[in-house]
């Protein structure tokens, strides 16, 4: 018998059923009609712009590498830069306001329907456009962008390992998931964006033919990130079966208020959750991973998951602290102190231990030195647990990564040009560089001087001091003065790298052509960062603004 007689009686039927005159649905209080209601409901694309724009470029460029010829692959990196800048700009009609979509009321998803409240009471949404979601944006796509151009010259150079069509779709998808995972406000889609973002970046360390060394890291790297997503799955599913919800801000409202027999798996599942954002921000003890895989990912791997990877770990754990977890601000605020200092510590400690002679160890050097920052970033997070004001305590954490972004990044690109002409990337290869590229050495040296927080690195100066001022309103000191004790030593190895640029070259000096791609990256971190040093009051302003 066909189905399509049946299909009219039965949506019929249904309808009957959802109607409020119907007396089932009468019986039942209408719970048909208004779960009907709460399900039809207008997507804001306008909202979901930039990361569903990085995602169709990344299915665009995939089907488009069957149909290309080998000569001309390379036009799909250019493809993806231009995705990326298209997603980039799409962030520009988002600043007239908070937005909002798929959210559980039916209070309107537009322009000033902010995820904070809707007439004074919490929206329960799964994807806001806010200004915390904003600058992270920004900061995902712009990062993900000077990778992207960093890697058109890596894929000319070694094309035949690395496959262009999957290199590509694989690096847009990571930063579709790092562009989502800032705008989740339930548990679900922030574990969703956090695996969409790391699945594809396990690819890209391996994604060498033949290396073993690649190999070895993609594998580490694999091993850490499944168990941190394994511990915040456990973790979340206690959060949620102690408050029979996932959106963050009802999360929040109802943790307070959990049942006496619930209260240990509520408090399990908090830290359940807390230790498995630690692993993406690779705080310490959860550091391991970073210099092996940093080492053996392909160098602009290595540049998006120093930024964007860590942008992503860091959003994340301020989203469930901050919004979903503020009741427990008394388990956090501690925890994340002593993580903040353990990890700024060790990662200074081995960057300081790195000798400049050995093979890849100023890669291995940025590697640690990331770690270090990240105990930076981890200090007004937990200043956010003492403080009164904690949204403009995780301000401060914002103005640092924005700053620390982009001459990181410049300091990659600085690594990406030596290694074309000196495969041991060593950090004694650095010497002289001064006498063979003049304006790529200087850059480098404003580079290491802004992560020490040097002028004229000025950005990087009072990034440092917006971080040491939130740990001090917060009433810790001990905190404030680890972070002083760890800029004096992070200061003898930059210092150091500084002027190793400027000695006397050994040997002949040769001179390289620098491609137009990575001139582009070097071009761009350096302007971006010479523009905020001088006018850093464009970053430090969401160190006083409200972010949420």
């Amino acid at each position: 018998m066909s189905a399509q007689p049946l299909a009219q009686p039965l949506a019929e039927a249904a309808a009957s059923v959802a109607s409020p005159a119907h007396p089932l649905a009468q019986q039942l209080g209408h719970p048909l009609a208004a779960s009907a209601a709460s399900l039809v409901q207008s997507v804001d694309w306008l909202a979901v712009a930039p990361p569903l724009i990085a995602a169709v470029v990344a299915l665009g460029v995939l089907v488009a590498d069957l149909f290309l010829p080998e000569s001309r692959k390379n036009v799909l990196g250019w493809i993806s830069v231009a995705g990326l800048a298209a997603a980039a700009l799409m962030l520009l009609p988002l600043l007239d306001g908070d937005r909002a979509t798929f959210c559980l009321t039916g209070a309107g998803t537009g322009t000033g329907a902010g995820p904070g409240s809707v007439t004074g009471v919490p929206r329960a949404c799964s994807y806001a456009a806010d200004h915390f979601t904003l600058v992270i944006q920004l900061l995902v796509l712009g990062g993900a962008l000077l990778a992207a151009l960093l890697s058109i010259t890596t894929l000319d150079d070694d094309r035949r390992r690395v496959p262009p069509g999957e290199f590509w779709f694989l690096l847009l998808s990571a930063t579709a998931g790092a562009a989502l995972l800032p705008a989740a406000r339930d548990l679900a889609t922030l574990i969703v964006a956090l695996e969409v973002a790391s699945l594809p970046a396990f690819a890209l360390v391996g994604i060498r033919h033949g290396d073993r060394r690649s190999a070895e890291a993609a594998l580490k790297f694999f091993l850490s990130s499944v168990t941190a997503t394994a511990v915040s799955l456990m973790g979340v599913s206690f959060v949620y079966a102690s408050t029979g919800t996932l959106y963050l801000t009802q999360v929040a409202q109802r943790l307070p208020d959990t049942p006496g027999q619930l209260h240990t798996l509520a408090q399990t599942g908090v830290v359940l959750t807390l230790i498995g954002f630690a692993f993406k921000t690779a705080a310490v003890p959860f550091h391991f991973w970073v210099p092996d895989t940093y080492v053996g990912a392909p160098l602009p791997v290595a540049a998006y998951l120093s930024v964007v990877g860590k942008a992503v770990g860091f959003s994340g754990l301020i989203l469930v602290t901050v919004v979903a977890f503020p009741s427990y601000a008394d388990v956090w605020g501690p925890a994340l102190a002593v993580l903040a200092a353990l990890t700024m510590t060790v990662g200074n400690v081995g960057a300081l231990r790195q000798q400049a002679t050995r093979a890849r160890s100023a890669v291995r050097l940025l590697a640690w030195s990331s770690v270090g920052q990240a105990g930076y970033l981890l200090v007004p997070i937990a200043a956010a647990g003492y403080a009164k004001d904690a949204q403009k305590a995780i301000g401060s954490t914002v103005a640092y990564a924005l700053m620390y972004a982009a001459v990181n990044l410049g300091a990659f690109a600085v690594a990406a040009v030596v290694g074309r002409g000196r495969a041991g990337n060593r950090i004694s290869d650095y010497r002289g560089l001064y006498a063979t590229n003049p304006v790529t050495a200087l850059l480098m040296a404003f580079f290491l001087l802004c992560l020490a927080g040097l002028p004229p690195g000025i950005i990087g100066l009072f990034a440092k001091v917006t971080v040491f001022s939130a740990a001090v309103g917060a009433g810790l000191g001990w905190l404030a003065v680890v972070m002083a004790v760890n800029v004096v030593i992070a200061l003898f190895y930059y210092l150091q790298w500084t002027a190793l640029l400027f000695r006397a070259p050994e040997g002949e000096t040769v001179r390289h052509r620098i491609p137009a791609p990575l001139t582009a990256a070097i071009a761009l971190a350096g302007v971006a960062g010479v523009a905020l040093s001088g006018a850093p009051q464009l970053v430090l302003r969401f160190a006083a603004t409200g972010l949420f």
